[in-house]
Parts: structure tokens; C-alpha cells; sequence
């Protein structure tokens, strides 16, 4: 096909008078072609050339669906379709997912930052699953953001009570190498309980009592005004949308070690949008400014569930049953988990150490857990055991009874 240049000179040649023998040898093409571009009624159009396919192809489908289930994040759409085989770009992932994304209508929240140190934002967030036996569950996900670095720490757990809560306080104080001078939470019950016919809040006295003890300030959002927290909201959201939807996991264990793994590897070392800095980097100058974590035997109270021992000789937490000696049963002791295990305390004494269950229900004997029992004393017995063994009465007759019913079973 001749380009523009050539056909309008050979517009020009025939303007001229020029013959088609003359026109082809000036233009270095055929007569023939000469021929067919004087006499077509309109200049010849190129056919389009054939679209040439994507490496997203294959993928597309896997796309679609993810996005109906409500993950639009091209970051975790990358890190899924890199698993499945995918070698192509992020800049062409992105732009066919742009297009599929629901419009979404910004919302203006001034700003408010805060000095190395000064402040952490938490947050609860609730996540669901689906279990192997197609029940649908949920977990919590606790979130505590430095305010001026914006490193992260990201804790899964089962129950969101005051104990858990506390707990989660602490490995995060430990993760981020101390305390900052307050944490800004909203209006949960863990925090506070409710609120006086001021207004003024009535503060949960265990979790207070636990900050008073660390050396932190409580400080609590407006009513309503949960974006004033916008760091740690924006925290659960990154969370929800870049690491559980491609998140698998055997128990609450396994999945902690993976958001620990992911904290680390990709949440505090990427560039963050607001700072343009790599949070780790941030909160190795903001770590100077937080305060030492107080020692263990302040943070004891809080970190040791209290139990009560059933006759059986068990105490149960969390999934497990631990046995402890046979002496207290009925009694209350504290339970918490150590490094080496599942401890079981009374005080200052220590009553047990077991290896953490890894299913519902599994149960660990204590060795020696009924040594001492005395064996002559039933009723104790059977308390501890837990056994209601029945009462049974049995009717006493005279031998001539039975000599009376032997004689009839001959006379038959």
C-alpha cells in the first residue's frame, strides 16, 4: 500500500498529463498499482491490523470474580495472579480494573498530626471466614498505628473482651519498642462502659487501671466521629483490603505469625502515602521517643486470665483443657500463656506448664495430678472426678425365701 506521500504525487503526475508508464517508473511502483489507486473512487484504507492479546487474558476471569467478592486492591490482585502464573505488569492490571472499580464520593476530614511519640491510634475491626465445614465465622482484628511514623502492628483474636484487649496493648507496646504518651481509641465498651448525665465518660476500671499502670493517657474520639482516628481507620481498611483476602490459615496462631511476616515484610517497608516514607524508617527516630514498657510484675495482673477449676481437676482457656493438681479443684486460679506454654498460677505459685492445644477440646493431664489422693474417702473422690455414680437400694429378704423359690423351679 503506497503511503500519503506517494499517492499525492502521483495526483500530481497525472495533473500533468503524465502517462501511467512514466508515473510508475517516477514513483518506483507498478502500472498496475498506479492504475488501481487513479481509478478507485475514494483513497484506499489500510485494514486494521489484528489485535494482538494481553498476558492478562488468561487472568480476566479470575479478576471479575475477585472483584465481585469486593477485592479491587491491585496490589493483592498482583500478588494473587503472580501465584497463578501471571509475568505481566502492574501498570496494565491496573488499568482494567480502573474501569470495573463502583465510583466512589471523597469525603473532606482535616488533618491532625502529631510529634514522634505523642501519639498511637487503635482500632477493633471485625473480619469473617468460612470454615472447612462451610460454617461462616469471625475474628477480630486488633490495630495500633504510631501516629507520626504510621508503623503498624496487627494482632487476629477470638474474643474481644477488656483481658484480650490488654494483651493485645502489651505485644504491641513490645513489637514497637515502648509506650507513647497517649492512645486515641472511639467509644467502645472495652474503654468505656458508658457515660454520665454530663456526657462525661465512665472509663472501663480494668482497662483504665491498666493504663494508669503503663503510663498512658486515654484519650477518646467525639461521638460519631470515628474518622478523627483517620490513621488507625485507614490502617484496619489496609488490612481488610491488602492482606486477609489472600490470607489462609490453619488456627489463630498460624494466622498471626503470617500478618507478623506481613507487618514486616510489606506493610512497614512500603512508601506511605501521606509521608512518602517508608514507615520503618520513620519510627527509628519515633522508638526514642516512646517510654519503656513497665516490668513484668506490674503487667502480671493483666496479662493472667482468672479460671475457675472444675471437679474434674481441669481448667479449660481458650480451646484446651489443662489439668492442675487435684487440690484445687473448685477453686479459682490465673491462667496465661508463657513461652513455654499454657501456665497455670495461684499467686505467686506455679501450678502447671502445658504445651498449647491445637484443637477444641484437646485435654493435658498434669503428671503426679492425683498423687495424694485419698483413696479411702469415695465421696472426694467422686467430686474430684466429677463421677455421679447412683444410689441404688437393694431389697433384703430371708434364705427361705429363696429356698422356697428353688423347690418351685424344680417342681417345673
Amino acid at each position: 500500500m503506497l503511503r500519503g506521500g506517494k499517492v499525492k504525487l502521483l495526483y500530481e503526475l497525472k495533473g500533468q498529463g503524465i502517462s501511467i508508464r512514466g508515473m510508475s517508473e517516477k514513483l518506483g511502483i507498478s502500472r498496475n498499482t498506479a492504475r488501481k489507486y487513479l481509478r478507485a473512487a475514494e483513497l484506499p484504507k489500510a485494514k486494521p491490523r489484528p489485535k494482538r492479546g494481553s498476558k492478562l487474558d488468561p487472568y480476566k476471569g479470575y479478576i471479575q470474580g475477585r472483584i465481585a467478592q469486593g477485592v479491587t486492591n491491585c496490589v493483592v490482585l498482583l500478588r494473587e495472579l503472580r501465584e497463578l502464573g501471571y509475568d505481566g505488569g502492574y501498570s496494565i492490571l491496573k488499568q482494567h480494573v480502573q474501569p470495573l472499580r463502583s465510583a466512589r464520593q471523597p469525603k473532606a476530614t482535616m488533618r491532625f498530626e502529631t510529634k514522634p511519640g505523642e501519639q498511637a491510634q487503635v482500632d477493633f475491626g471485625r473480619v469473617s471466614y468460612v470454615s472447612l465445614e462451610g460454617v461462616k465465622k469471625h475474628l477480630w482484628v486488633f490495630v495500633m498505628v504510631l501516629g507520626w511514623s504510621r508503623m503498624l502492628y496487627v494482632e487476629f483474636l477470638a474474643h474481644a473482651d477488656v483481658a484480650a484487649f490488654i494483651c493485645c496493648h502489651i505485644n504491641a507496646f513490645r513489637a514497637l519498642g515502648g509506650v507513647p504518651e497517649r492512645c486515641l481509641y472511639d467509644n467502645c465498651k472495652v474503654v468505656i462502659t458508658s457515660r454520665d448525665e454530663r456526657g462525661e465518660p465512665v472509663f472501663n476500671s480494668q482497662f483504665l487501671d491498666f493504663a494508669l499502670r503503663v503510663g498512658f493517657e486515654i484519650s477518646l474520639c467525639r461521638p460519631y466521629r470515628a474518622q478523627t482516628k483517620g490513621k488507625v481507620e485507614s490502617g484496619v481498611k489496609y488490612v481488610e483490603g491488602n492482606f486477609w483476602p489472600s490470607a489462609s490459615f490453619v488456627d489463630i496462631d498460624d494466622l498471626n505469625g503470617q500478618v507478623r511476616e506481613w507487618c514486616e515484610c510489606v506493610a512497614n517497608v512500603r512508601v506511605h502515602g501521606t509521608t512518602h516514607e517508608r514507615p520503618v524508617d520513620r519510627w527509628r527516630e519515633e522508638r526514642g521517643h516512646l517510654r519503656p514498657l513497665v516490668g513484668e510484675e506490674k503487667l502480671l495482673p493483666f496479662v493472667r486470665e482468672r479460671r475457675k477449676v472444675g471437679r474434674d481437676g481441669y481448667v479449660q482457656f481458650e480451646k484446651g483443657w489443662y489439668g492442675v493438681p487435684w487440690q484445687w479443684a473448685g477453686q479459682i486460679v490465673e491462667v496465661q500463656v508463657g513461652e513455654r506454654g499454657v501456665e497455670v498460677w495461684a499467686g505467686d505459685e506455679r501450678l502447671a506448664v502445658h504445651p498449647k492445644a491445637m484443637r477444641p477440646g484437646q485435654r493435658f493431664t498434669l503428671p503426679g495430678q492425683w498423687s495424694g489422693l485419698p483413696r479411702g474417702e469415695a465421696r472426694r473422690r467422686k467430686e474430684v472426678l466429677g463421677v455421679q455414680l447412683p444410689t441404688i437400694e437393694v431389697e433384703r429378704r430371708p434364705l427361705e425365701v429363696y429356698d422356697r423359690l428353688a423347690l418351685v423351679g424344680v417342681s417345673r
